[in-house]
């Protein structure tokens, strides 16, 4: 059983906005830091923002000031969203959550995002 699902990727032309969500099982929302990572084509997975149990977040330089990492404000939708505006092509790439630091087995499929020039 997935405990973490993504969704709400898709394909935008440069300079549009996607905003992915994560739904997270149990309390693994409520109790840990989250993350959203991302991987690209022929390159390592990465983390390009994170937010702590608190709500601090801290981001990649090469997203700061364009993505936006939130909890859902109504705890019983257990979600942890990432807005992503102003997008580059070099932003394409598959998007995935998991707990920061993250543990392998919350990995899921993922959802990719296609930015064209």
């Amino acid at each position: 059983q997935a405990q973490l699902v993504e969704s709400g990727g898709g394909l935008v032309q440069a300079g549009g906005s996607l905003r992915p969500s994560c739904a997270a099982s149990g309390r693994i929302l409520r109790d840990n830091a989250m993350g959203w990572y991302r991987q690209a084509p022929g390159k390592q997975r990465e983390l390009v923002a994170r937010i702590s149990v608190g709500g601090t977040t801290n981001y990649a330089d090469s997203v700061k000031g364009r993505f936006t990492i939130s909890r859902a404000r109504d705890n019983a939708k257990n979600t942890v969203d990432l807005q992503m505006n102003s997008l580059k092509p070099e932003d394409t790439a598959v998007y995935y959550c998991n707990t920061f630091p993250y543990l392998s087995i919350y990995w899921g499929q993922g959802t990719q995002v296609t930015v064209s020039s």
